[in-house]
């Protein structure tokens, strides 16, 4: 969310990044929301000297009447009574002028960072870097489904039964293999000096708008019947509310935090051949990594976020490349995102296993989440990123430490987590 002060000394720096972003359509919305604003401005300023004028003339009624001037003093109540009566007009109008521009504030785009490539879509993100060797192995890798099934250790069809499509059992080592990889994450971040949070599974609407837009609200979250609550898609909302309304001692800063939770998400629009296993469901378990810190420290803390989950599947023998998502492909509170994708011997190709964003001050001036001390008070910068989500990163796990046998090599870093097992050896062979 852009500061409205900003917006109204640029308007056409704001013009220019809605441009950016491919969003002509919101172009009209700057000059509606500064006409707004400047009636909310003046409704305000008069409202602010009718207060003043209130205070000023209720202590002379009492003076008047003391002095015996009993009519002056008639008068001065009738000014007030009117002056109140004109207050409430003007209160209901700066209530209704500022909830309109706070509306249209809530859709226009951050500012992006003058590094991100301009481009319409993620078909236009740039590839930065390169970790691990890619190798296709000189055997067939089946669909990660089939690897699954001949550890028996998945059951989409009784969950499509239980719960409908997008959902699955995991058993057996592969739902072991899940757990280590959390696990693993978990202590992977710990280690790295970030302070471990289970938070709720659910937050309130006013969080919700908080954190992220109303196009992603709409296309990920679920909504409680009944209940001013939604499932969370992802920790990091909760985390981030965690300071909903708070002021954060600048001693305290940077926060640097990694949560474990479910995640629950519609996936509106997710078709494709990757349906029928596991790649987009609407339930799955992630690790991740969220930064509360001073604004000049958010690079530093952005370039920290993506490593991490790079040394992370590294440490897992997986090969991985980073992403700079274009202009296009940046939801609108983001100032500057990476993607980290996973190899995929089986595809040929690299898919998304991580999101790592910096929102700048978007989510802190929603939240009204400020950090500072006594004299000075601001609005600190928010970033998080994905350290693993499992099962989608069993997908690059499972293909890249498949063996011809059908067996699966468990990294060493792995093992302590998996009983010290070194490899997974299928029961039934199912390819």
């Amino acid at each position: 969310m852009i500061d409205i002060k900003f917006l109204r000394e640029n308007p056409e720096v704001v013009k220019q990044n809605i441009k950016n972003k491919f969003q002509d359509k919101k172009l009209g919305l700057v000059d509606e929301v500064i006409e707004l604003d400047a009636q909310s401005r003046k409704v305000k300023g008069e409202a602010d000297n009718l207060r003043a004028s209130r205070n000023k003339n209720s202590k002379m009624i009492g003076a008047l009447m003391g002095q015996g001037k009993k009519e002056e003093a008639e008068a001065m109540k009738k000014q007030v009574a009117d002056d109140a009566k004109r207050l409430a007009e003007l209160e209901q109008q700066e209530a209704e002028l500022s909830k309109k521009v706070n509306d249209i504030m809530m859709v226009i785009p951050n500012i992006i960072d003058p590094t991100v490539p301009i481009g319409k879509d993620d078909s236009e993100n740039v590839e930065i870097e390169r970790f691990g060797e890619p190798v296709v192995p000189d055997f067939e890798i089946p669909y990660h489904r089939e690897i699954m099934e001949s550890f028996e250790g998945i059951d989409l069809d009784s969950a499509g039964r239980v719960a409908g499509n997008g959902f699955y059992y995991l058993c057996g080592d592969i739902a072991r293999l899940h757990s280590a990889v959390i696990s693993y994450a978990r202590d992977f971040m710990i280690d790295r000096g970030f302070t471990y949070y289970i938070p709720p599974f659910m937050i309130r609407s006013n969080v919700v708008t908080g954190v992220m837009s109303f196009a992603e609200m709409d296309a990920m979250m679920y909504k409680i019947e009944g209940e001013d609550l939604y499932l969370i898609g992802t920790s990091e909302h909760s985390m981030i509310g965690k300071f909903i309304d708070t002021i954060v001692p600048e001693e305290k800063l940077p926060q640097t935090l990694t949560s474990y939770s479910p995640c629950f998400r519609k996936e509106k629009g997710a078709h494709g051949i990757e349906e029928r296993g596991v790649y987009r469901i609407h339930q799955f378990e992630k690790q991740e990594m969220i930064v509360v810190c001073k604004p000049e420290e958010s690079p530093y803390w952005f370039d920290q976020l993506w490593k991490n989950t790079v040394d992370l599947f590294r440490s897992l023998d997986i090969p991985v490349r980073t992403l700079e998502c274009c202009s296009g492909d940046l939801a609108d509170l983001k100032v500057k995102s990476v993607d980290v994708e996973a190899w995929s011997p089986r595809q040929q190709k690299y898919f998304e296993v991580g999101s790592c964003s910096n929102l700048s001050d978007a989510q802190a001036r929603r939240l009204k989440i400020r950090a500072g001390g006594k004299d000075k008070k601001y609005f600190p910068h928010t970033l998080n990123n994905t350290v693993v989500a499992p099962p989608r990163m069993l997908i690059a796990f499972l293909e890249n430490n498949l063996n011809e046998d059908g067996s699966v090599n468990i990294p060493v870093a792995l093992r302590p987590y998996m009983g010290g097992k070194e490899k997974l050896i299928p029961t039934v062979y199912a390819f």
